[in-house]
């Protein structure tokens, strides 16, 4: 079943924010590479964005999915635009889109390397 399973948030020094989040809610993270660290224990997990080749502006909810091309041809058909098609990352695959309304979400496949 499809779900929010991450909320991403831009940020610039993901060092810091994490130490920053550790230290005040007592979170572990994993680091995946210098641009980006991640709760992976939560039924809602909280991802440090510093990426400067996939950043993003605002708050981003991702949702977690089974099959990536269903769900981008659900998202579509539903009439949701792609604002950045499918690409991978350490362990997956995930696009974004904006719903009619104009908020933008991501969508996400776990792919175990």
């Amino acid at each position: 079943m499809a779900r929010i399973s991450y909320v991403e948030l831009p940020v610039k020094n993901v060092a810091g924010v994490r130490d920053f989040y550790a230290r005040a809610f007592g979170w572990a993270f994993t680091d995946f590479g210098p641009d980006y660290s991640a709760t992976t224990g939560g039924d809602v997990d909280i991802g440090l964005n510093g990426s400067k080749d996939q950043a993003i502006t605002h708050l981003l909810p991702i949702v977690e999915v089974q099959d990536l091309e269903a769900a981008l041809d659900s998202v579509t058909a539903a009439g949701g635009e792609v604002t950045v098609p499918i690409f991978a990352f350490p362990g997956g695959r995930r696009f974004h889109f904006r719903d009619p309304d104009g908020n933008e979400l991501g969508v996400f496949v776990n792919e175990p390397e």
